[in-house]
């Protein structure tokens, strides 16, 4: 059994996760951590330092800014970490890429299985379709802080390993020719959109899209549990999406 802190317990995505964790065989809450917490009423932590109790892994639904924090948390107390935020600094970043020459890390901008899947379609038809001209768009709810979100950027990223001279152009706007090697970026936020994302490969004479639709946040707490349960068992190391599909 899997023993899981929960960081952002109350969120919406931590609510997801609680929900599944209730139902779980093979994994268990052991904390939940939220900095709107009330521990009398709901048994909740508002820190992670408060808690001290047995844990193998924590999945971190909370806010990027905390990063830093939880990484030093994890290291500390020897425990995996599951890193579910986006919109990571470059300083938070290099923290991740530390902590994990200490403990296991396993950070992806996406928690879907799909969204891997989607990632390695794309850079497949970037490789076979080098010269076609590459779009992508994605949609979430209107509360959704970054733009691009880190799927997008995520996508982008594997298709420059196809194209590596590609560029990225966050929303377009101006009088100039698009550029050959460019890939746009286009974000859109409306009601309450879970997540969709578009990859548009043109040629001139042909059209390829991929398409991948969140229908509810089950999707990525179950990919979170599932990360988390995966990294339980693994050595210190950096790891995603690409590591459990491949396994």
């Amino acid at each position: 059994m899997t023993k899981i802190i929960l960081n952002g317990a109350k969120g919406r995505m931590g609510a997801e996760i609680v929900k599944r964790l209730d139902s779980s065989e093979s994994s268990t809450l052991a904390a939940g951590i939220d900095i709107n917490a009330a521990p009398e009423v709901d048994g909740y932590y508002k820190s992670l330092s408060d808690f001290t109790g047995d844990a193998d892994v924590i999945i971190d639904f909370s806010n990027h800014a905390c990063t830093i924090e939880l990484l030093e948390y994890a290291k500390k107390r020897k425990i995996a970490c599951v890193v579910a935020t986006t919109g990571h600094s470059d300083d938070e970043k290099a923290a991740i890429i530390a902590a994990a020459e200490e403990i296991p890390v396993f950070f992806s901008a996406n928690m879907s299985i799909g969204v891997a899947v989607l990632a390695d379609f794309a850079r497949r038809a970037a490789e076979l379709m080098p010269d076609a001209d590459i779009e992508i768009i994605e949609k979430h709810h209107n509360q959704k802080l970054d733009a691009p979100s880190g799927t997008a950027l995520m996508l982008a990223g594997k298709i420059k390993e196809a194209i590596k001279n590609a560029a990225f152009i966050c929303g377009r706007s101006g009088h100039a020719k698009r550029m050959k090697n460019e890939i746009g970026i286009h974000a859109v936020r409306l009601g309450n959109v879970v997540g969709e994302h578009e990859v548009i490969f043109n040629t001139g004479d042909e059209t390829i899209t991929l398409k991948h639709e969140a229908h509810s946040r089950a999707l990525f707490a179950n990919g979170a549990i599932t990360a988390a349960e995966f990294l339980a068992a693994k050595p210190a190391g950096l790891y995603n999406m690409d590591s459990i599909v491949a396994k």
